[in-house]
């Protein structure tokens, strides 16, 4: 019979083999990892020992340990993917984490910025021509950060005003329109781009691609220098979604250019959206 720790290494080459995000992989192998650990301390050393009863000592001891629900409900999620796993793969013929429940917690409403807030976030990187172009494009296409981070130069079509989104780590591939104030902004800053053979759309003053923790952290400091409070990068694609479907676009359409795989996705703003606005208008709004 096959190890916990074996199980947990293919599970990982499993997780790989789907072109599962890259974070996904890192938090599904850490949480897995403490649940080897925990088991292992029980005695348990291969997938058939494991019975509901293990799992369910494994929940409560995150709880006595101070997780939030939240966490604790990922590491359920990540075990229960876990046991699907080795059930389908035919390593145990009865899964010990069918039943096992998720705790229940509040879902904090998206971080969505104000026209005063994102404007003065503009005013604050103005003078970095770079950053400028990233937050416009991040605020006026919704993409997220990991898909800006891999953007190409030849990406980016000027003659009929788009910009193609490759496919990223089980994100969708498409093409999103921008609009001139975006267009514009990556003009002006690919006038004064390093030369470099690199086919990154952001580059660093050494002709290296720019990373996605670089972004994040140069993002984050305008953020502190617009004195805005309690928001993240990924914020300025909620802004956006919710920004398009107050101003009527149409909720498919806007579900198609957020690359959201499930319409119910886009439909959870609608709760933060004034329901007269809603109509099928296909345009979409500059912010």
């Amino acid at each position: 019979m096959i190890s916990l720790k074996d199980a947990h290494q293919q599970f990982i080459g499993h997780l790989q083999g789907r072109s599962s995000a890259s974070a996904t992989i890192l938090a599904y192998g850490k949480d897995i990892d403490q649940l080897v650990s925990f088991l292992n301390s029980l005695g348990k050393v291969t997938v058939d020992e494991v019975s509901f009863e293990d799992l369910q000592a494994f929940m409560e001891k995150l709880s006595k340990e101070s997780y939030t629900a939240k966490s604790i409900s990922r590491k359920t999620n990540s075990t229960k993917t876990f046991f699907k796993f080795l059930r389908s793969a035919g390593a145990i013929t009865e899964d010990p984490a069918s039943n096992l429940q998720h705790p229940k917690f509040e879902t904090k409403p998206p971080r969505i910025l104000s026209k005063i807030e994102y404007r003065a976030l503009r005013d604050a990187a103005r003078a970095d021509v770079r950053l400028s172009a990233v937050i416009e494009l991040l605020l006026q296409t919704g993409i997220r950060i990991g898909e800006l981070a891999h953007l190409r130069v030849e990406d980016v079509n000027f003659g009929n005003q788009t910009i193609h989104v490759p496919q990223f780590e089980g994100t969708v591939e498409r093409d999103i329109p921008l609009n001139n104030s975006v267009a514009e902004a990556i003009k002006k800053y690919l006038s004064v781009r390093p030369k470099s053979p690199a086919h990154a759309l952001f580059i660093t003053k050494t002709g290296k691609p720019l990373l996605i923790r670089n972004i994040r952290t140069a993002i984050d400091r305008y953020f502190r220098i617009a004195e805005i409070k309690n928001a993240k990068v990924n914020d300025l694609r909620h802004t956006w979604v919710a920004h398009q479907l107050q101003s009527g676009a149409s909720l498919l359409v806007v579900s198609k250019l957020a690359g959201h795989k499930r319409l119910s996705t886009t439909e959870k703003y609608l709760q933060f959206v004034s329901p007269q606005s809603q109509n099928s208008k296909v345009k979409l709004e500059e912010l």
